[in-house]
């Protein structure tokens, strides 16, 4: 299972000292094993599953429902990606540290040995995909990407102030060129615009074509769009089209802004639908634009679905340690220190080398002594 969504709680608050030396600590332990074991695509695949990510956010103590979890949890794994040998690094953060992508990915190249090109296009691809051809009331703020030398995933968050909650998304280099990329989605269903759906494709395709024939015949087409709009309602008062479009569709209106827009996209002179994800000019309101021509006049809609198919279960993998906000129960330290211990016995019996199982082993000894020094 990869890719996909979460909703959580909107928090704020910091992770006390003590307890973040555990959760690094626990972190670093359960992550040395599995690259061990695994190796390092392995984890990056993991980390792709919005359930993995969350129990191995409540395996290490945070909380099931806390917003900040995101940014803990792959701040955490940043640090010591960039720290230890385990062949993949994390790039990217929370606010201002978005940004830092582009820079970070040029020294990520020359420790993976990729492209910093490639893995900038898929950084912004990935946050368009969520921002621009999803719609669905999350402003994005956190903004991860994880990459070994084959495999790469994307971990970001947006946030809902008036529904007071956050959502994760998961996505995958595998679901590339970005087919039904929201998939394994749990959490709170609302409302939405999806141009990423598959049952947008035609959709998308439409809005390929109409860039390509300039901004004058845009404008006039979205004119004769809004128009339609007034003449979508039956005698009962019920809207012809699906009345969740009305909410996205109304709003829009041609404007100079909107026109410089789809003036520098058609510049870029797209040429399949994924070009959407890459093009200039390709934001929230110019989406907008296109999907009330393509289904006004083409009749090809966008999905109005919230890619939400089941419930979060709250209580799944939060036994371990407990929460830091004390949910199922307060944090247990000396749980956390033991841990380390038994880690041991665990590497004792994985399927490994003895010169690999030797070096395992003395760095879980040396982070248990860490751990009971409090350093």
């Amino acid at each position: 299972m990869e890719g996909g969504i979460s909703d959580l709680i909107l928090h704020g608050g910091k992770v006390p000292p003590h307890l973040m030396k555990r959760m690094i600590g626990l972190s670093e332990v359960i992550v040395d094993l599995m690259v061990e074991e695994f190796g390092p695509e392995e984890v990056v695949r993991r980390l792709s599953d919005p359930f993995w990510f969350q129990a191995f956010n409540n395996a290490i103590g945070m909380d099931w429902d806390s917003s900040g979890s995101t940014a803990v949890v792959l701040g955490i794994l940043k640090r010591l990606s960039w720290e230890k040998e385990w062949e993949f690094l994390v790039l990217g953060g929370k606010g201002k540290n978005m940004l830092k992508v582009k820079e970070e990915a040029e020294e990520a190249g020359k420790k993976l040995d990729i492209a910093p090109e490639e893995v900038f296009q898929f950084s912004k691809s990935s946050a368009r995909l969520d921002s621009a051809l999803l719609q669905d009331g999350y402003d994005l703020y956190v903004h991860f990407v994880v990459l070994s030398r084959k495999r790469w995933t994307v971990v970001q968050q947006g946030m809902n102030v008036e529904r007071k909650l956050a959502r994760r998304y998961h996505l995958t280099d595998e679901n590339r060129p970005w087919r039904n990329p929201h998939s394994a989605v749990s959490g709170i269903r609302g409302e939405a615009l999806d141009a990423s759906a598959p049952v947008a494709e035609k959709m998308a395709e439409i809005s390929v074509d109409l860039i390509n024939e300039g901004p004058s015949r845009v404008m006039t087409l979205l004119k004769v769009a809004r128009a339609g709009l007034k003449g979508q309602r039956r005698l009962t008062g019920e809207f012809v089209i699906d009345p969740r479009a009305i909410r996205y569709y109304y709003p829009v209106r041609p404007s100079r802004q909107l026109e410089n827009a789809l003036k520098k996209a058609y510049e870029f002179k797209p040429s399949r639908k994924e070009d959407l994800l890459v093009a200039p000019g390709i934001g929230p309101k110019t989406v907008r634009a296109l999907a009330l021509i393509s289904h006004l006049i083409y009749g090809y809609s966008p999905s109005f679905e919230d890619p939400v198919s089941s419930p979060l279960d709250p209580f799944a993998y939060a036994y371990a340690v407990g929460g830091k906000d004390g949910v199922p129960y307060p944090y247990d330290v000396k749980t956390a220190d033991k841990v380390i211990e038994i880690m041991k016995e665990i590497v004792m019996k994985a399927k490994i080398g003895e010169k690999e199982k030797a070096k395992a082993l003395a760095r879980l000894g040396k982070l248990a002594e860490r751990l009971k020094r409090g350093t």
